[in-house]
C-alpha cells in the first residue's frame, strides 16, 4: 500500500509498504479514501513543529479522514465491511482521570493520528483503528462531507464551549476552514448574529455564503470600529480562529463586559502577549479549545438533518501522488483554497 511520509521540512514522499493487519478482536481495517489537509498538518510540514511538539522524521501525517471498512475483528458489532465511516483520529485510553471525567479530548495517553510519536497518520491506503473510533455515515453523505466531520466537530465543540445565549452577538476572527466550521455550527445551533473577519477577500465571500451577517477585511478597513458601531455595548463571544496573537487584543477590544473569548487557532509561537488589564477590567472569560469532545456523532446527525451545509469548504482535490502540491497550495493560500482534499481513490 501507499503511505505519505514527511521526510524533511516541506518535503513529502510516497512509499510502498505492507498493508496493516488487524491486531485485536475489536479492531477495524479501513480503506482510507479522503484526507483533508489541516492547518496543523501544514505547521508540521512548513515549520517542523507545533509549539514544542517537534517532528521526528520520517513522519506520517493527516487526521481529517473518511473511508470504507475493509475488514473487522470478531468482536466488532457497529460496523461491517463495506460501510463508509468517519474516523475520530483521537484514540484514548479510557482509564485516566480525564477519560473517566468525560474529557477524552485531554486524555493523558491519547494517541492522535498524524501527531508525531503517536498514531500513524491518515495519508495512507489503509489504517487499523479501534471500533470506537469508526462512525458509520448515512448513504446521503458524501465522502468529502464525511472527511469534514472532524473539523466541523471542533467548530461545534467551540460553540458549545462558549455557551452563547439566544440572540448572542458573536464574531469569528479568521475564516479559514476552522473559522468557517465555527461559523456554520454557530448559525446551525442558535439564532445569533455572527460577524467574520479575514485578510483574504475570497474567504469572506465564502463566509457570507455560510451565513455570516457581516464581514470585514482588517487590511482594508478598521474592523474594530465598524464592529463597535454595529454592537456599541460590545460582543458576547469572539472566536479567535486565525492563530495570529495580535487578534487576541482585537478580540478583547471587541468584547463587552462579561464576554467570552474562545481561543481556537494555533499560534505560531510558544508564548503570546495580550492586554491583561483590558481583559481584567471587563471580567472576560478566556477558554481554550482542545480539539473536540463528544462532537463527532452530533455533527454527523446535523449533516444528515441538513442543518449543516459544508459544501463550499472543499475547493480542491488532489490524488495521493500530488499531496506535496496540496500542501504547497494550502500553505501559500493560492487559488482561493479553503480545504484541499486528498482523494486516494484517484490513483
Amino acid at each position: 500500500m501507499r503511505t505519505a511520509y514527511l521526510t524533511a521540512l516541506r518535503q513529502i514522499e510516497i512509499r510502498e509498504e505492507s498493508r496493516p493487519e488487524l491486531r485485536g478482536q475489536g479492531d477495524v481495517l479501513v480503506r482510507i479514501e479522503r484526507v483533508g489537509v489541516c492547518g496543523s498538518d501544514v505547521h508540521y510540514w512548513a515549520e517542523g513543529r507545533i509549539g514544542n511538539d517537534l517532528v521526528r522524521y520520517p513522519a506520517t501525517l493527516g487526521h481529517e479522514c473518511a473511508g470504507t471498512v475493509a475488514e473487522v475483528g470478531s468482536r466488532v458489532t457497529t460496523v461491517r465491511p463495506g460501510d463508509r465511516v468517519v474516523i475520530d483520529p483521537a484514540m484514548t485510553c479510557g482509564q485516566c482521570d480525564q477519560c473517566k471525567a468525560g474529557r477524552e479530548h485531554t486524555c493523558r495517553d491519547c494517541q492522535f493520528m498524524g501527531c508525531t510519536g503517536q498514531a500513524p497518520g491518515a495519508a495512507a491506503d489503509y489504517r487499523v483503528l479501534p471500533e470506537s473510533n469508526c462512525y458509520p455515515v448515512p448513504p446521503s453523505m458524501s465522502l468529502d462531507e464525511a472527511a469534514l466531520v472532524e473539523p466541523l466537530s471542533i467548530g461545534l465543540y467551540a460553540v458549545r464551549l462558549a455557551s452563547p445565549r439566544p440572540g448572542a452577538r458573536m464574531a469569528v476572527l479568521g475564516t479559514g476552514p476552522i473559522g468557517l466550521c465555527v461559523l456554520l455550527c454557530a448559525k446551525a445551533l442558535d439564532e445569533c448574529d455572527v460577524a467574520a473577519t479575514d485578510r483574504i477577500d475570497s474567504r469572506l465571500d465564502v463566509a457570507r455564503a455560510c451565513g455570516a451577517d457581516w464581514t470585514g477585511n482588517p487590511t482594508a478597513q478598521d474592523v474594530v470600529a465598524d464592529l463597535q458601531a454595529r454592537a456599541p455595548l460590545g460582543l458576547d463571544v469572539v472566536f479567535e480562529c486565525s492563530g495570529d496573537p495580535a487578534c487576541i487584543d482585537q478580540a478583547i477590544e471587541l468584547l463587552g463586559p462579561g464576554g467570552t473569548l474562545v481561543l481556537v487557532g494555533i499560534p505560531p509561537t510558544e508564548r503570546v502577549d495580550f492586554d491583561i488589564h483590558a481583559a481584567r477590567r471587563k471580567e472576560l472569560v478566556l477558554k481554550n479549545v482542545r480539539r473536540q469532545n463528544h462532537s463527532i456523532r452530533p455533527v454527523i446527525d446535523l449533516l444528515a438533518q441538513g442543518r449543516l451545509d459544508p459544501g463550499r469548504l472543499v475547493t480542491h482535490h488532489f490524488p495521493l501522488a500530488q499531496i506535496q502540491n496540496a500542501f504547497e497550495l494550502v500553505a501559500g493560500y493560492h487559488e482561493g483554497v479553503i480545504k484541499a482534499m486528498v482523494d486516494l481513490s484517484l490513483g
